[in-house]
């Protein structure tokens, strides 16, 4: 599974050649590229509405959008998308060579940061190669984008003991979402072998040392590694 962050909580996802991309927003600082540089992946997955998660999703109509359905309707109807998987918390789908499941974030949400409409619940997905079940299968790949999101107890009794997420991408800017030593006791909670910091840099309110987040997993006993990629660099999950 290849993982490639654009910056702020922008992702790029290939698993086995099916491809998303996970909150497209390429004006932040941390990207050399713009929207019109990138080749349209088979699925767009969208966390929520707010401006620095949806603003570039316009430039990737020819894919198939994945949210909440409040959020998949107004994507078909205003923005034009021919495509879309409306799906909600708790479910799963299968998308080309992966499965996607969703699940809640603690958030807000609303169209454009301006809360005009209501968009649904923010959420976060997980997505793996090999369908989730009871059983544990050694052999899966798991990825886990958290959205925006605070600390919340699913990590702990949902997400990390079911889902089994190898891998987590969790906001660790602050201010809007968790700072250093919420996402430390997230990536305790979840038992991921890897943390991939997002959601910060991208503005003045989230501006951080990513040595603190660092030093807050490792306070945790976590045997987690804390991987601060560079903007279009790409980390590989085995």
């Amino acid at each position: 599974m290849e993982l490639t962050w654009h910056g702020h909580s922008t992702w790029h996802v290939d698993v086995d050649g099916t491809t998303f991309l996970i909150d497209p927003f390429f004006q932040n600082p941390k990207t050399e590229l713009s929207a019109e540089d990138v080749e349209t992946p088979d699925f767009v997955l969208l966390t929520h509405g707010h401006a620095d998660h949806v603003a570039d999703a316009g430039a990737f109509t020819d894919a198939t959008v994945v949210s909440v359905p409040e959020l998949t309707t107004y994507m078909e109807e205003d923005v034009g998308f021919e495509s879309a998987i409306g799906m909600n918390i708790g479910g799963t789908v299968e998308c080309g060579e992966a499965f996607v499941t969703m699940h809640r974030a603690d958030h807000t949400n609303g169209l454009n940061t301006d809360y005009e409409y209501s968009l649904g619940m923010p959420v976060g997905f997980v997505i793996s190669d090999k369908k989730p079940t009871q059983e544990a299968d050694p052999d899966a790949t798991t990825f886990y984008h958290a959205g925006d999101t605070g600390l919340m107890s699913e990590m702990k009794d949902v997400i990390g003991p079911y889902l089994e997420p190898d891998a987590a991408a969790l906001p660790v800017g602050d201010h809007y979402t968790m700072g250093p030593t919420q996402t430390a006791i997230a990536a305790d909670w979840l038992d991921v072998d890897h943390v991939l910091p997002m959601h910060y840099d991208s503005f003045p309110p989230i501006e951080i040392d990513t040595d603190d987040v660092v030093r807050e997993v490792k306070a945790t006993g976590s045997d987690a590694e804390v991987h601060v990629l560079d903007g279009d660099e790409t980390f590989t999950l085995e």
